[in-house]
C-alpha cells in the first residue's frame, strides 16, 4: 500500500477556504476513485490553521491518477493564495495497519 501524508498550513483567516477546498477533494474521491483506498483529512485541534491528509493507495498507478487528476489541479489552484509556506509531503509503503 502506497501512502501521502501532507501537512497543509493556511493563512490567518483562510481556514474556511483551506476546509471547504479539502473536503471538495474528498468528495471527488469518494465518487470517482476505488483505487484510493483511503483519504483522510484531519484540522489540528490546537491550530485550526493545520490540516493533514493521509491518503491511501492501491498501487502507483492509483496514486498517480489522484496526483494528476482535475480536482487535484483545481485544489491548488483554490488553495494556493491561501497556503502559509509549503505543503509538506511525505510518500512511504505502508507497513502496517488495522
Amino acid at each position: 500500500m502506497l501512502t501521502i501524508t501532507a501537512i497543509i498550513r493556511a493563512k490567518k483567516g483562510h481556514e474556511a477556504t483551506m476546509r471547504q477546498a479539502l473536503l471538495d477533494v474528498v468528495a471527488h474521491v469518494r465518487a470517482n476513485e476505488p483505487s484510493t483506498v483511503g483519504y483522510y483529512v484531519s484540522q489540528d485541534v490546537d491550530d485550526p490553521r493545520i490540516f493533514s491528509t493521509y491518503e491511501r493507495y492501491l498501487d502507483q498507478a492509483a496514486m498517480d491518477r489522484h496526483n494528476h487528476s482535475a480536482v487535484v489541479t483545481r485544489f491548488f489552484e483554490v488553495a494556493k493564495p491561501s497556503l502559509d509556506g509549503d505543503v509538506i509531503v511525505v510518500l512511504a509503503n505502508e507497513i502496517a495497519s488495522k
